[in-house]
C-alpha cells in the first residue's frame, strides 16, 4: 500500500488553521467532518490540513465536498 508523501511544511495543525480564520480549533475539526476541508491523520491520530487547500478556502475557491440539503417547505 503506497501513501502520498506530503512535506510537513505544507501541512497545518488545527490550531494554525484556526488562527488563520480566527476561530476555535474545534471549529476547524467540525469543518473537516462537514467536508469543507480534507484532513490527514498522523500516525498518532492527529489531524493535519493541506496548506494549499486552506488558502483556497480562505480565497473562497473551494467547494464543499457534500452539498447542503434543500430547505424544507415552500416560500410563498
Amino acid at each position: 500500500m503506497s501513501r502520498e508523501h506530503i512535506p510537513t511544511d505544507e501541512l497545518l495543525t488545527p490550531a494554525e488553521v484556526a488562527t488563520m480564520f480566527r476561530v476555535d480549533p474545534k471549529t476547524v475539526t467540525r469543518w473537516a467532518k462537514a467536508g469543507k476541508l480534507t484532513s490527514i491523520r498522523t500516525l498518532g491520530g492527529h489531524r493535519r490540513y493541506k496548506k494549499a487547500e486552506v488558502v483556497a478556502l480562505m480565497a473562497g475557491t473551494v467547494q464543499e465536498a457534500t452539498p447542503q440539503p434543500a430547505a424544507q417547505g415552500t416560500i410563498e
